[in-house]
């Protein structure tokens, strides 16, 4: 059912208990539409009860439940984390019951990329410096600062820049494994990302991560746009600095041959995250993103969602648009693999939402997984993969990873995402070289307190009556936009160098 809303409260459904407060609303003060008061002050994008909740009754937002009373709750009373707890959230799995296939576009859009020798196309054209193990990440970067010193790409002006990729592992960890298998997925998808028009890879010679492996089985570039070595064997790192400027001026000239070409949207791959969410961020920035999301899936391009354990409650909503049984179970095999992998590391799945969710007004991870799902739209979903895998199917997807951005985003890059965008109600800042990240702020105050940060404010689809299909809209224009080579406002500020964060499983040994 569309919302309800007036001026200073919002309904989501009709079988919902709580209502959303849309302005600070004062103890006392009547609340739109019912007859009776507010018991409490109710901030902002927080909830509170539209009829009396008995203690141990479900609290119902989206029409779904969100957690449990833990004491009797009076109608115009705040509803937060004093009185609603997270409980057991088992639902009844459905499978393909609710996939049915998105109509194709009307028009076929295109943006402005460079086209890749493998059929991928390029947003952006870097050099990557990519790094076997941590040992070699300073000299990673003293070969990028020595190429920038050195003027090196003033020859090469249809090459966007040099992004050395350092990490904390390679080492110290078992060849084996399923550490070993994330990482080496990981360090081969980025080499492959079509943002990157060549690859200089850097590793120090003895570490468990061995560049031969990455070389052989990886299969990582043509010859042509990759070149690699040890510090060890070249000498140290001076000798290897020396030797890293010669092999980019070789592989810049490489690079420099890409020139933006049109390209159908259907080759946009699109990482889809929130972070430091709120209130607001499951009835307007979110869902505004599925409606893109839809778009670009009805071009025939692809849309990943993540972040498995900010799904979780949600899972079910899912699994009804799987293409096929088989996807859905995949997905909820990565559920249950989340359930034993915290349970074995003394941590629990329901440790969501963080501090700064809550003050936003997100109470449990079955509310915040509620509003993250939104995300995705309504296509079918197309495939479920592990974390950094290669993407194989086009639409709707889902790609295995923690909650934690760096990380999630750091695999659907490896997945060959070349396009992020980025949802946030608290305030995130953040950029993922060579992949561009937009960021949509779900609130007025947001983007007018940290403008500079967001790049579109979806704000307004409650201040200013605009329609989810409106913003939904302006979002993948902007999409669009910035894979043709506009700059978001985290590139503008240089974000990017530290946001490489592989995810890393298993004893450091």
């Amino acid at each position: 059912m569309m919302p309800a809303m007036t001026q200073d409260i919002l309904i989501l459904n009709a079988d919902d208990t709580v209502g959303i407060a849309l302005v600070d609303i004062r103890s006392g003060a009547a609340l739109s539409s019912f007859e009776t008061l507010a018991q409490s002050d109710i901030p902002k994008g927080h909830k509170f009860a539209l009829r009396p909740i008995a203690k141990g009754a479900a609290v119902i937002r989206y029409g779904q439940i969100i957690g449990y009373a833990t004491e009797d709750i009076a109608a115009g009373a705040h509803v937060h984390s004093h009185n609603l707890s997270f409980g057991d959230h088992k639902r009844g799995y459905e499978f393909a019951t609710q996939n049915t296939p998105l109509p194709a576009a009307d028009e076929s859009d295109s943006f402005m990329g460079y086209h890749r020798p493998d059929g991928q196309v390029g947003t952006r054209n870097y050099i990557g410096i990519l790094t076997s193990v941590n040992c070699a990440g300073s000299v990673a970067r003293f070969i990028a600062e020595a190429a920038e010193k050195s003027g090196l790409l003033e020859d090469f002006p249809n090459v966007d820049g040099i992004v050395p990729i350092v990490h904390s592992s390679g080492c110290g960890m078992s060849g084996l494994g399923e550490g070993y298998q994330m990482l080496f997925r990981t360090l081969a998808g980025y080499s492959k990302n079509p943002n990157f028009g060549a690859i200089l890879l850097v590793g120090l010679g003895c570490e468990v991560m061995q560049v031969p492996d990455l070389i052989g089985p990886a299969r990582l570039r043509d010859g042509e746009s990759f070149r690699y070595m040890t510090i060890q064997q070249t000498g140290g790192t001076k000798r290897t600095i020396e030797r890293g400027l010669s092999m980019l001026r070789e592989i810049a000239a490489v690079a420099n041959r890409a020139t933006r070409a049109p390209a159908p949207a259907s080759k946009l791959v699109v990482g889809m995250q929130c972070g430091g969410s709120d209130g607001y961020s499951g009835i307007t920035a979110n869902p505004a993103m599925g409606y893109a999301s839809d778009l670009i899936v009805r071009q025939g391009g692809t849309t990943i969602l993540s972040e498995t354990p900010e799904i979780y409650g949600a899972e079910h909503l899912l699994t009804r648009r799987a293409i096929s049984p088989e996807i859905g179970e995949k997905l909820i095999s990565r559920i249950q693999w989340w359930e034993d992998y915290t349970a074995r590391n003394g941590g629990e799945m329901d440790n969501n939402p963080s501090p700064g969710n809550k003050r936003g007004g997100l109470t449990t991870i079955l509310e915040k997984s509620l509003g993250a799902v939104a995300k995705s739209g309504t296509a079918p979903l197309a495939g479920v993969y592990e974390f950094a895998e290669t993407l194989t199917t086009q639409g709707f997807v889902y790609m295995d990873s923690p909650g934690y951005d760096p990380c999630s985003v750091t695999g659907q890059i490896a997945s060959g995402a070349n396009i992020i965008t980025f949802t946030t109600g608290r305030g995130s800042v953040s950029g993922y070289m060579p992949t561009p990240c937009i960021k949509l702020s779900t609130n007025d105050d947001l983007y007018a307190r940290m403008g500079d940060d967001m790049d579109i404010n979806c704000g307004d689809i409650i201040s200013g009556g605009i329609s989810l299909a409106d913003k939904g809209q302006e979002i993948y224009r902007e999409i669009l936009r910035v894979a043709s080579g506009g700059t978001t406002k985290s590139e503008e500020l240089g974000f990017g160098g530290v946001e490489f964060v592989p995810w890393q499983v298993g004893a450091v040994m």
